[in-house]
């Protein structure tokens, strides 16, 4: 529409306006289903939004990591998951042959002292003699985290750690399932003399075939004793290198998150204080990291995904990490006050490997996992969902005051709730965690105008639309988080980050839904609200515009405007974001004021993610079911008359000319 019919649809607003609703307000459409939308975009209005505004959150739960985002495809690799006590269950280690063949049983003879639990294995039968091995040997297999995705052509690093008083002939081999097609194998050759000690072994098998549900065998056809330890498969492809999976890691990549808050959530404090996470059995090498079970969401896991792997991610994904810390308290027992001391030291430890020198007790152990810089470890949060327990509050300070002490540069961040009324301690910023309805998500946009301006920030650490509007991951419930987060963004000077969860779950294993990301061993979908995060990935360090929504009646509508430079070619966009929460469509026309650069010709584009039924979710089967769709504008301009679809969430990215450079001579 040109500028004329423009000005014509502004002067009918004017005339027919009974009301305004300022700073993206919204209410439901009853009347005439059309708005106008002004966006003042001159320089004097604009605020900065945070670097970090928006992130991610990885918690342990749901088997995120164990069996997920980290590559490691054996399940249980240390046999130590059935406990210290001997025998032990060695699930999911099962047994190849019958038992007039072979017995398996675990004892303590490791040689890891923090993992002292092995597993035993004695071939009854032998290639020759009264009791002959069946042709394909016997012995043990894994099979991973519901099968092991084995590909065609890629290759797998294989490392066991081996112990036998005679020499051994040992078949390692990748199969299906049911061990009847061998897609990689090897055989292990050592003398008595080579193994009568424990002996680490390592090999590469090139895959030779594809099956999404494959398994780790050990066999062999000669009698004897072998005892087995840290047994380990990983594909060598990994993101950046570093052990993660790659498509997965992918999915954060293409989010840009500022901010990456890890380990936990409940995972951090477990049921039980002794089956906390605790970062210190969970660095240097893997084969002596004893593991732990968490009692919070009820799995083992070998803590191979530990406090540096996950830091290295954060590293990797260019976010801060936000590192979160227990404080002597789970959802059961808790440390008294004057018993805390050590649980700060522990913490101020944990700084140290992050941050410290590599001359320094523990930045050296950190240069010793081959990261010599330090990391910019400039976040930590003391507990989660702690406050109002009996020690939260005098165990916080313990921790607030040593750390400030030593760090005084850290942001630390509370549990106790600062928007609604103002902290009785210290804190640079405050937790705020929502799950609830679609509904109430969407009028939450309005949570944070009423907060005050000055003290802590708040840091929306967790924040997911739950229940029945959810499902697994529903249209719906990204719409309300999408308005959510038009109110997050536009109260971005008290808000300083935001981030959703759960991030990660792996379909075999749902402890709670909804999630961001779907997956088995070989396949990942993002649902709507992981899609919707890409709405905002450019949100954070932007500069945003006061918007103005006026209309003769009411509506489920709320929006925002940003101006972003893509850091690949340093390109500028004006992006105003719509939510239409409501059932009708909206004819907005969509006036912007006071843009110093002109627009572009070409290269603006219009996204919009919605979907037929407000329950469509996407699966394995129809991944892109809802997903956003981006067309060109070839239209777009200051004055822009558009159709917003009822149930949709629409970006206009207005893409702006380079300012011209005039010389002052």
């Amino acid at each position: 529409m040109g500028h004329q019919a423009a000005s014509s649809t502004a002067v009918t607003y004017a005339l027919l306006l009974l009301c305004a609703i300022h700073h993206c307000f919204a209410y439901e459409l009853k009347a005439n289903r059309t708005a106008l939308l002004s966006v003042d975009a001159s320089p004097e209005s604009g605020h900065e939004t945070p670097d970090t505004l928006f992130g991610i959150f990885f918690e342990e739960i749901n088997h995120a990591g164990a069996g997920g985002l980290w590559a490691e495809l054996v399940s249980n690799r240390g046999f130590e998951a059935g406990g210290t006590n001997t025998p032990s269950n060695i699930n999911p280690w099962s047994i190849i042959g019958n038992e007039s063949f072979i017995y398996v049983s675990t004892d303590t003879t490791s040689c890891f002292e923090r993992n002292k639990v092995a597993l035993r294995m004695d071939v009854l039968c032998d290639s020759e003699g009264s009791v002959i091995c069946p042709p394909d040997g016997v012995g043990i297999y894994n099979p991973g985290y519901w099968g092991m995705n084995i590909e065609q052509g890629k290759t797998y690093k294989v490392i066991l750690h081996v112990r036998s008083s005679e020499a051994v002939n040992i078949s390692v081999s990748l199969t299906s399932s049911d061990g009847l097609q061998k897609l990689a194998s090897t055989n292990m050759l050592a003398a008595a003399s080579d193994v009568s000690n424990w002996t680490k072994m390592e090999f590469q098998l090139q895959s030779e075939g594809t099956n999404r549900s494959s398994r780790l065998q050990l066999t062999t056809t000669n009698k004897g004793v072998i005892w087995f330890d840290q047994v380990s498969v990983m594909p060598l492809d990994t993101y950046k290198g570093h052990g993660f999976r790659k498509e997965l890691a992918s999915m954060l990549a293409d989010l840009k998150p500022r901010f990456m808050r890890f380990p936990g959530g409940t995972f951090v404090e477990g049921i039980w204080l002794r089956n906390a996470f605790r970062w210190k059995s969970t660095i240097g090498p893997w084969e002596e990291r004893p593991g732990h079970f968490g009692d919070v969401w009820q799995y083992w896991t070998d803590d191979g995904l530990g406090y540096f792997e996950l830091l290295q991610l954060a590293e990797d994904l260019g976010a801060s990490p936000v590192w979160v810390i227990n404080n002597g308290i789970s959802r059961n027992d808790e440390v008294d006050t004057s018993d805390i001391l050590p649980f700060v030291q522990e913490i101020l430890d944990s700084i140290e490997f992050a941050r410290g020198s590599p001359n320094s007790t523990w930045g050296s152990a950190r240069a010793a996992m081959g990261h010599t810089e330090p990391f910019q470890l400039n976040y930590v949060a003391i507990g989660n969902e702690d406050c109002g327990l009996k020690y939260y509050r005098g165990n916080y300070l313990k921790f607030y005051y040593a750390i400030k002490a030593a760090y005084p540069d850290i942001n630390v961040i509370s549990n106790c709730d600062g928007s609604s009324r103002q902290l009785d301690h210290p804190a640079d910023l405050y937790d705020f965690h929502i799950y609830t309805s679609a509904s109430n998500m969407f009028s939450s946009n309005r949570k944070f105008d009423g907060t005050s301006r000055t003290g802590p920030k708040a840091f929306v650490s967790e924040y997911a639309v739950t229940g029945s509007d959810a499902g697994t991951g529903s249209l719906l419930a990204a719409l309300a988080e999408a308005g959510f987060l038009i109110g997050l963004e536009r109260n971005s000077d008290v808000v300083e980050m935001a981030s959703y969860a759960p991030l990660f779950v792996n379909a075999n294993d749902r402890r709670w839904n909804p999630d961001a990301i779907v997956f088995n061993s070989w396949q990942q979908y993002g649902t709507p609200s992981y899609w919707m995060q890409h709405f905002f990935k450019e949100s954070s360090g932007a500069t945003r515009h006061p918007t103005t929504i006026q209309t003769n009646a009411s509506i489920s509508l709320v929006a925002s405007a940003i101006t972003w430079q893509s850091l690949e070619d340093n390109s500028s966009y004006l992006k105003i974001k719509i939510v239409n929460f409501g059932n009708d469509t909206v004819n907005l026309n969509i006036s912007v004021s006071g843009l110093q650069n002109a627009l572009n010709s070409g290269g603006s584009t219009k996204t919009i993610l919605t979907s037929t039924n407000l329950k469509d979710e996407n699966s394995f089967t129809e991944p892109n079911k809802v997903v956003p769709v981006q067309t060109s504008l070839p239209n777009a301009g200051t004055q822009m008359d558009v159709a917003i679809s009822p149930h949709s969430i629409t970006s206009f990215d207005l893409s702006l000319a380079q300012a011209e450079y005039r010389s002052a001579i």
